[in-house]
């Protein structure tokens, strides 16, 4: 990962954590915007949007619960929430809104760029490759292939990100399409809360597993007749047609 190809947001109205974090991650070779207040990251977002946000939760103005719900609806981009909240109502919220990791105040700028690292490398790794070698899915690409997963009235896209019920594209952000993936590429299988945690937050996902609850909640909203049901006890699974139920 060469660090200048990514622009990173920083918002928050406390000026000497603002400016802490950004010295950080300058260090480590990023561009950093330096923004105050929410109504200044939604303009920041209309003309030039950065590579990942982190952002603070207690914005005057619109706050950084809105300001992370606006950018998801509208785009997939890594979003780091930090706030001096540390309940655990709060850090679902947080990611049940779209928010991709919580981090709670006072934290340790390191372990901040640590955290933002990761993110990056997870969503644009595969694209973004620093030792000149082409990814698996520009091999793909260039040959022509493409990887479907077809499941019941669901179709997947794995390269391109898409995804269709019944012939309709449905939107689906970053998290939902990777839920979506596990489940349909292992149908009737069913997954513990922990096992999906791992899968598409990453084994070192430190929040609470009700985040799956919460994702699935979201998926089923997008697609009302989706046949994935939960396992008292134990997880979810998707069923397939004609599996029992």
């Amino acid at each position: 990962m060469i660090a200048s190809e990514y622009c990173i947001a920083v918002v928050d109205d406390d000026v000497n954590i603002r400016e802490l974090v950004e010295i950080y991650l300058q260090r480590e070779g990023f561009r950093t915007i330096g923004l105050g207040s929410g109504e200044e990251a939604w303009e920041l977002w209309k003309t030039s949007p950065p590579d990942l946000w982190v952002l603070d939760i207690m914005l005057p103005g619109i706050d950084g619960y809105e300001l992370c719900r606006r950018i998801r609806t509208e785009a997939e981009v890594p979003i780091m929430m930090i706030s001096a909240r540390d309940t655990e109502v709060d850090k679902i919220l947080g990611i049940e809104l779209g928010g991709d990791d919580y981090l709670v105040k006072p934290f340790s700028p390191r372990e901040l760029v640590a955290r933002i690292k990761r993110q990056l490398q997870r969503w644009y790794g595969s694209t973004r490759r620093s030792d000149g070698q082409v990814s698996e899915r520009e091999e793909e690409q260039a040959a022509g292939q493409t990887s479907r997963i077809e499941l019941n009235e669901l179709e997947l896209i794995s390269e391109e990100r898409r995804v269709f019920w019944s012939g309709e594209e449905i939107d689906m952000t970053y998290k939902e399409f990777e839920m979506l993936k596990v489940l349909a590429e292992h149908p009737n299988r069913a997954f513990t809360r922990g096992e999906l945690l791992t899968l598409v937050w990453g084994d070192d996902y430190y929040g609470s597993d009700r985040a799956v609850d919460h994702l699935i909640k979201r998926i089923r909203k997008k697609i009302e007749h989706l046949p994935v049901e939960a396992v008292w006890g134990h997880g979810y699974r998707m069923r397939s047609e004609g599996s029992a139920v």
